[in-house]
C-alpha cells in the first residue's frame, strides 16, 4: 500500500473501507497536501466570521484586514513552535509546516498575543475584538480536525464501540485496527459549542465573555478527548493537552461566574445600565489607558446606553490635543471603526485636569469646560 494512501471504514455506521490519499495534486513537483487546503479553508472561514461580527459592530474592512494580516501568521508560526518544542522534533525543522505538525493551544496562544498588540497599537478594546474573533477560530478548528482524517492521524485508542474507525496505514504498519475517531469526536465538540455560543451570543454581559466561553468549552472537552488519544505528549505521567484543557476550564468557569455576579452587583449600585454590553475592565471598576498621557472616548448613543458608559471597542485617537478648541463638525471625529449613521450622541473626553462635554442635539455644537 502506498504511503500517502489509508484505508478507512466506520463499520457500527456501515460505512466503507474506502481508501484516501492524503495528497490532493502535484504542482511543479511538490505534492499538495490536503491537511494544508483544508487548513486554509478554516483559517479562511474563521476570517470571513470575524469580518462578519466586524460589520455587525460597525468595524471597518480595514481593521479587520490589518490585525488578519498579522495575527494569521504569528497564529500559524505559533502552532509550529509549540509542536516543535513540546513534541521533539529538530529544531533545524522549525520552518518545515509542510511536513506537518502544527499544535492548536501554540496557535491560539500566539494568536492571542498577537491581537492584543495590535489592538493595543490601534487603541481598541482586547477583549471586544476577542469576543468577536474566537468562534471565528472555533469554526477553523471545527473544518481544520478535517486534515487528520485526511492524513489518517490524530485517532486515538482501540476500541469496540459503536463509532469505531477501520484504520490501515503506514502508522498502523498497515493493518488494520479499529479506534476512536478523535479528531471526528474534536471537531463535532467544538460544532456544537459554536453553534451555542453563536445561539447567546448577543445576550453576552460584558466583552470577553464570548471569549471566556470558548476557553471553557473547548477545554472541557479537550480535557477527556486527549485521554483517548495515542500521540499525547506527556508531562510527569499526564497528558499536557489534557492539563491545559483543564485549566483552562477551571479558569474560565469561576471567572464567568465572578464577573456576571460583579456586573450585577454594580447595576443595583447604579454604576452601570442594565442593558449595557460592558468590558471586563470597566466590570472590575478599573481604569485602563492605551498611554500614560492617552484620553478616554466615550460614545454613548441615545435610546440604548446610559452616560457614562464605555464605547465597546476601543479608545480616542490622539487627535484631541486641545480640548478647549472649538469644534465645527462632530461628523470630522474619527473613532476608529468607520463612519457612523447620523444620530444623536454625547461624546466625552476624560484626563485628571479638565472635561469635555461635547453634545449634538439639533446640529448646534456646545462645548463646555469644567476644570476640576
Amino acid at each position: 500500500m502506498d504511503w500517502n494512501i489509508s484505508e478507512i471504514s466506520f463499520p457500527g455506521f456501515g460505512i466503507g473501507p474506502f481508501e484516501i490519499n492524503n495528497t490532493a495534486f502535484t504542482l511543479f513537483g511538490l505534492e499538495v497536501k490536503w491537511y494544508g487546503i483544508i487548513i486554509c479553508l478554516g483559517i479562511i472561514s474563521g476570517f470571513l466570521y470575524f469580518m462578519f461580527r466586524a460589520k455587525q459592530n460597525g468595524i471597518v474592512e480595514d481593521t479587520v484586514l490589518d490585525i488578519t494580516l498579522v495575527t494569521v501568521p504569528v497564529a500559524v508560526m505559533g502552532a509550529r513552535i509549540y509542536f516543535v518544542v513540546f513534541y521533539g522534533v529538530p529544531l533545524r525543522e522549525l520552518f518545515a509546516i509542510r511536513n506537518g505538525g502544527l499544535a492548536i493551544y501554540g496557535g491560539v496562544i500566539f494568536g492571542v498575543l498577537a491581537v492584543l498588540i495590535m489592538t493595543k497599537i490601534k487603541k481598541l478594546k482586547f477583549f471586544a475584538f476577542a469576543d468577536m474573533i474566537i468562534p471565528g477560530v472555533m469554526l477553523g478548528q471545527i473544518i481544520g480536525r478535517w486534515g487528520n482524517f485526511a492524513n489518517g492521524e490524530a485517532y486515538g485508542s482501540e476500541t469496540e464501540s459503536l463509532f469505531r474507525m477501520g484504520l490501515c496505514n503506514y502508522s498502523t504498519r498497515f493493518e488494520t485496527i479499529f479506534v476512536h475517531p478523535t479528531f471526528l469526536y474534536e471537531s463535532l465538540w467544538n460544532l456544537v459549542g459554536f453553534v451555542l455560543i453563536n445561539v447567546f451570543y448577543k445576550k453576552k454581559k460584558f466583552n470577553g465573555e464570548i471569549f471566556l466561553w470558548y476557553a471553557g468549552w473547548y477545554g472541557l472537552g479537550r480535557t477527556f478527548i486527549e485521554l483517548l488519544r495515542t500521540d499525547s505528549l506527556y508531562l510527569g505521567g499526564i497528558k499536557v493537552s489534557s492539563l491545559v484543557g483543564l485549566i483552562c476550564f477551571a479558569v474560565a468557569l469561576p471567572l464567568v461566574i465572578m464577573l456576571r455576579v460583579k456586573r450585577s452587583e454594580r447595576v443595583k449600585a447604579g454604576d452601570l445600565s442594565a442593558d449595557g454590553v460592558f468590558d471586563i475592565t470597566d466590570i472590575l471598576g478599573s481604569v485602563v489607558s492605551s498611554d500614560d498621557d492617552a484620553e478616554s472616548l466615550e460614545v454613548v448613543e441615545n435610546g440604548g446606553a446610559e452616560q457614562g458608559e464605555a464605547s465597546d471597542y476601543g479608545e480616542a485617537n490622539d487627535d484631541y490635543e486641545d480640548k478647549t478648541e472649538d469644534i465645527e463638525d462632530i461628523d470630522d471625529i474619527d473613532d476608529d471603526y468607520g463612519d457612523e449613521p447620523e444620530r444623536d450622541a454625547t461624546f466625552s473626553i476624560e484626563d485628571t485636569s479638565d472635561k469635555i462635554e461635547i453634545i449634538n442635539e439639533t446640529n448646534d455644537t456646545e462645548v463646555e469646560n469644567d476644570n476640576n
